[in-house]
């Protein structure tokens, strides 16, 4: 594989950056049994208004999408979330690299915050392996509860 690198995504990268969303929370779709979970239910239009104000990155190698994020700023507080990987290349740092970077983007920040399921047993060691902890949950169904991380920058 060549070099990745990871770089601000434009508008004109939605379309690419939706069909691998969709690709890689099918995993999460099936671990919870809802396939109506909102990274597979969002639009285009959507992700581009999201786009337009959020900090959004992507993992390239080469030409080929390999990953994505979003992020911004909430008073002191970075939000991260959409966290994506290609499945093909889970597993080998580009989640973290990408983590690391969207914080990187937001220097102002004094804490990090993310959130994933409660059944999200690899997403939940890798933000603890990054240093983010957990400080709350919520229920959203019987079989959902999301788990809220935060690191402090």
């Amino acid at each position: 594989m060549e070099t990745v690198k990871i770089i601000r995504a434009a508008v004109a990268d939605a379309p690419a950056i939706l069909a691998l969303q969709r690709l890689a929370y099918q995993a999460e779709a099936r671990l919870y049994d809802d396939w109506g979970i909102p990274p597979l239910t969002q639009t285009l239009e959507d992700l581009r208004a999201e786009l337009a104000t959020l900090t959004v990155l992507k993992a390239l190698s080469g030409a080929e999408l390999l990953g994505s994020v979003r992020a911004g700023l909430d008073g002191d507080v970075c939000r991260i979330g959409r966290l994506m990987v290609h499945p093909e290349h889970q597993r080998q740092g580009l989640g973290s690299a990408l983590l690391r970077a969207a914080e990187a983007s937001f220097p102002a920040a004094r804490r990090f915050q993310l959130f994933t399921g409660h059944k999200s047993a690899g997403n939940l060691r890798l933000y603890q392996r990054l240093g983010y902890l957990p400080v709350r949950s919520r229920p959203v169904s019987p079989a959902l509860t999301l788990i809220f991380l935060e690191r402090e920058a």
